[in-house]
């Protein structure tokens, strides 16, 4: 396939790209050269539609006006899979281009910090070697921040951000989603030195005839009579510590099976806080009480009795338990509920959410598949219900778990030539690493958080049709995080187009002062 004639107005930079076989988009084209009139840029751009190309495109202009680049990604399998994106699509030698992690020597990493034209490393690496002076960015053209909506606080992308304003470079960030939160998303624009937002979703008109549809369907689930009973023997334990809390005037809500996981965790800060030691151990018996039996509560009712046998297994396990813990695991109610649970899932037993998971997984069988699922329990589980099915499926975790970044490779790959059809994912799977596109996406349960929303649903319809399920426990916070993902990808494009008319009028306003200075 040739290249496309439409690539060459981009000018000298299209020479140093090699765009053989590569499509034209015309969305991709119009990015590209916005970020080259406008300078630094952040990019939002739903996963799967080529972020990576326009990346390097700016590369390719900082090379070809003879400066080099930086392109930096928040993990070790990312980097590599752009390294191996850019040496198919940039013109330089392969010792021009220099892949730097953690695990390359220091006296490797410094002559190739001297010497390439363009370095790929994960930030922690480059932020490093700035700080310890073995670095400089001098002579650098462009950076290229991937994912970079880590952006923020103390992450290594923050650092280095800082270090290359005062260099005359052109910043790129590259993300799904910056967030949903106006504060976040000023962050962002603020380190890294934002002028300007491209921003498009499936449906904008340079985009649309690109992408392949992508199907919603949103399942909801009722809970069985065992898990009705059980929650039925846990819900008084809550609200007797919910009571406990609001009487202290710490915590006022109408029922603990809706109290979002955030403000609990706040409420522990504010504990820790309080001066009174007498009133301070009361209120931490009362919220230690009512946070394990909210995660029991949520893991029953949401995820299954596999999930809640396992957490409070692990419980009662803890050598050294708390006053608060041990009077938990003691109460007539929930050891009468683990007994219960213990004997359903001997049966065979569970959530009613994984008959409904593998009964969508066999009408598809045959067809590629990621399961998001929240939990390690959960994750286990399911790989063992499908199998039991007759589904071929591989759990893929994280370190945490002890799976190494190469065992997490040779399961990608195996799963890439469809060695098992279904991949069952906790977390690790919705960003930075190189997971093909699949023909279905399943969400074992809604998260509220739109950044991974985004990532999870991008992980389909790249290349052809795709399915996109979400399995909703009836009456249970499942219902809230479905409703709160939704109105946050609403509210983060609304705010990023609020933002961005903000920084437009601020070049106008810059442009307009420096045209009145002129003599």
């Amino acid at each position: 396939m040739p290249v496309d004639e439409r690539w060459s107005r981009l000018g000298p930079l299209a020479e140093r790209l090699n765009l053989d076989g590569v499509e034209f988009r015309e969305y991709q084209f119009n990015i590209i050269e916005s970020i080259l009139k406008h300078g630094n840029t952040l990019v939002v751009l739903p996963t799967g539609l080529g972020k990576t190309l326009i990346g390097v495109a700016i590369v390719a202009d900082a090379v070809s006006r003879g400066q080099r680049a930086l392109l930096l990604a928040p993990t070790r399998p990312l980097c590599e899979q752009h390294y191996s994106s850019v040496t198919r699509l940039l013109r330089l030698q392969e010792s021009e281009i220099a892949l730097l992690l953690g695990s390359v020597g220091k006296k490797q990493r410094r002559e190739a910090e001297q010497n390439a034209k363009l370095i790929i490393a994960t930030p922690q690496t480059i932020a490093n070697d700035l700080k310890s002076g073995n670095f400089s960015l001098a002579g650098f053209g462009a950076a290229v921040f991937d994912e970079c909506h880590r952006a923020v606080g103390k992450y290594a992308y923050t650092y280095i951000a800082n270090e290359i304003s005062v260099r005359n470079s052109i910043v790129v960030g590259l993300t799904a989603s910056p967030g949903s939160k106006k504060e976040r998303i000023n962050a962002l624009v603020s380190t890294l030195n934002i002028e300007h937002i491209e921003a498009r979703i499936s449906s904008d008109p340079d985009v649309e005839k690109y992408v392949m549809p992508s199907y919603m369907h949103v399942i909801r689930v009722q809970q069985s009579e065992t898990v009705k009973q059980i929650a039925a023997l846990l819900r008084p334990i809550g609200e007797e510590s919910l009571a406990s809390l609001g009487r202290m005037g710490l915590l006022h809500a109408k029922g603990f099976e809706r109290i979002p996981k955030g403000m609990l965790l706040r409420l522990g800060d504010e504990i820790k806080r309080i001066e009174a030691q007498g009133f301070r151990f009361g209120a931490f018996f009362s919220y230690i009480k009512l946070l394990n039996v909210s995660h029991a509560y949520d893991l029953l009712v949401t995820e299954g009795l596999y999930p809640f046998v396992t957490y409070m297994d692990s419980l009662e396990a803890r050598e050294k338990k708390s006053r608060a813990v041990a009077n938990l695991l003691a109460n007539p109610n929930v050891k009468q509920a683990v007994e219960m649970a213990k004997a359903a899932v001997a049966k065979g037993e569970e959530n009613a959410k994984v008959e409904q998971a593998v009964g969508i997984l066999e009408q598809h069988k045959g067809m590629s598949a990621i399961v998001f699922a929240q939990y390690r329990s959960t994750v286990k589980m399911l790989v063992d219900k499908l199998g039991g099915a007759g589904i071929s499926a591989m759990p893929f975790v994280g370190k945490k778990e002890g799976v190494t970044q190469e065992k997490q490779k040779e399961i990608i790959e195996r799963f890439r030539k469809r060695g098992f059809s279904v991949l069952v994912a906790s977390s690790i799977g919705e960003e930075g690493l190189d997971i093909p596109s699949v023909d279905l996406v399943l969400f074992y349960e809604p998260i509220p958080n739109e950044i991974r929303n985004i990532q999870r649903k991008g992980r389909t319809a790249r290349f052809r049709e795709g399915d996109v399920y979400v399995l909703v426990a009836a009456d249970t916070k499942d219902e809230v995080y479905l409703h709160v993902a939704a109105a946050r990808e609403r509210k983060m494009l609304y705010l990023i187009h609020g933002i961005n008319t903000t920084l437009a009028g601020r070049a106008k306003g810059q442009a307009r002062l420096f045209r009145n200075a002129i003599p």
